[in-house]
């Protein structure tokens, strides 16, 4: 019975601070909109009322909204995933947002391919964007393992390397339409069944739902996962015991590259059935760290936090229309992972108090 109520108690805690730094974003949001509708202070709960109100109108009014914010959702999920493994490791992946894009290149590539069974080429997409984000995942990882070379570095130079490159593979080769600025369509036979005809929401979502489980099962159960868990809480204690560091951060990244690519890749098959040339990041790998730090690296939080990221960033344009400015959105997002950051700052502070007293006897 005291088993059961302390893991109870640590569940709830564990909850906790994620849940606390929602609720303070929204209520300092709030004062934000007061100021950009010149209104009074006076009226903060209902502006505060209206914020909510509007938000929802924006994300789940409708069916047809409720759909079209699945569509946020689905590769907020993945690569929260993606940054969750890296995190666990004790790595900082801010590539994934080049990943997914590798896994968007694979995939188009692969879908345009002709005479292929539903079942077959569907499949062949996501293993094809598994490997292009994986690989170009484990770029950095190996970099970090083998030659000390920050990750955070690296793996940012990566998204940009993997922007140029795609936008001059589908500009300069035959891999792009000509006058496009895209790949061609892909076949009928790669695209994943969407829910219905009112948004470009498909059964990604439910993918995405299958490999959160999965990285959990990956990351608590097996000895893969204990690995990259103990090189991420203690690296020097992990190498005692015999675990191979360097193996481990190529394998995290790796992985993390992996899940990101798949990502990409259903985000072709589901959503934009071609890839097009590319401006700027497409800005789904970022979102992703503000997931995993939300869900504080747990795989299964990351389906919870990508649904309120996914929800915000759906309700945006609406929000316009209703005179609060969607800068509202990122503002949430940003007093979140500020908030969020403070729990590990203050763990950092403990775990330096315990060193202290341990030397001291």
């Amino acid at each position: 019975m005291n088993k059961l109520k302390n893991s109870i108690l640590k569940g709830l805690k564990k909850i906790a601070y994620p849940v606390c730094a929602i609720i303070v974003a929204i209520f300092i949001s709030v004062f934000f909109v007061i100021w950009a509708k010149e209104d009074s202070v006076f009226h903060y709960f209902s502006t505060l009322t209206d914020l909510f109100s509007v938000i929802w109108k924006g994300s789940f009014a409708t069916k047809r909204q409720a759909f079209t914010t699945l569509e946020y959702i689905t590769p907020l999920i993945f690569t929260g995933l993606a940054n969750a493994i890296a995190f666990k490791t004790g790595l900082f992946n801010i590539g994934v947002e080049g990943q997914f894009m590798m896994g968007m290149l694979a995939a188009g590539i692969i879908g345009v391919i002709p005479g292929l069974n539903v079942f077959i080429h569907i499949p062949l997409m996501i293993i094809g964007g598994m490997l292009a984000g994986g690989v170009w995942g484990s770029i950095p990882g190996y970099l970090k393992a083998k030659l000390g070379i920050n990750e955070v570095i690296n793996s940012i130079m990566m998204n940009y390397i993997a922007l140029n490159i795609i936008n001059l593979l589908i500009l300069r080769t035959a891999i792009g339409e000509q006058r496009k600025a895209a790949t061609p369509i892909i076949q009928i036979s790669a695209m994943i069944p969407r829910f219905n005809n009112l948004s470009r929401a498909n059964i990604g979502i439910i993918i995405g739902i299958i490999f959160a489980i999965f990285v959990f099962w990956l990351l608590w159960k097996t000895t893969i996962g204990y690995e990259l868990r103990a090189v991420g809480n203690n690296p020097q204690g992990a190498e005692y015991g015999g675990i191979n560091i360097a193996k481990n951060m190529i394998i995290a990244m790796g992985l993390s590259g992996a899940i990101a690519g798949i990502g990409g890749a259903l985000q072709v098959s589901g959503i934009l059935h071609q890839v097009q040339n590319f401006v700027d990041l497409p800005g789904y790998g970022f979102d992703g760290i503000a997931v995993a730090l939300l869900a504080k690296s747990n795989p299964i939080g990351c389906i919870f936090a990508a649904i309120l990221f996914g929800t915000l960033n759906s309700s945006s344009k609406i929000l316009q229309l209703n005179d609060i400015p969607k800068q509202i959105v990122y503002l949430i997002q940003a007093v979140v992972i500020i908030f969020i950051a403070t729990d590990y700052i203050v763990k950092y502070f403990k775990e330096k108090k315990k060193k202290k007293v341990i030397v001291n006897g």
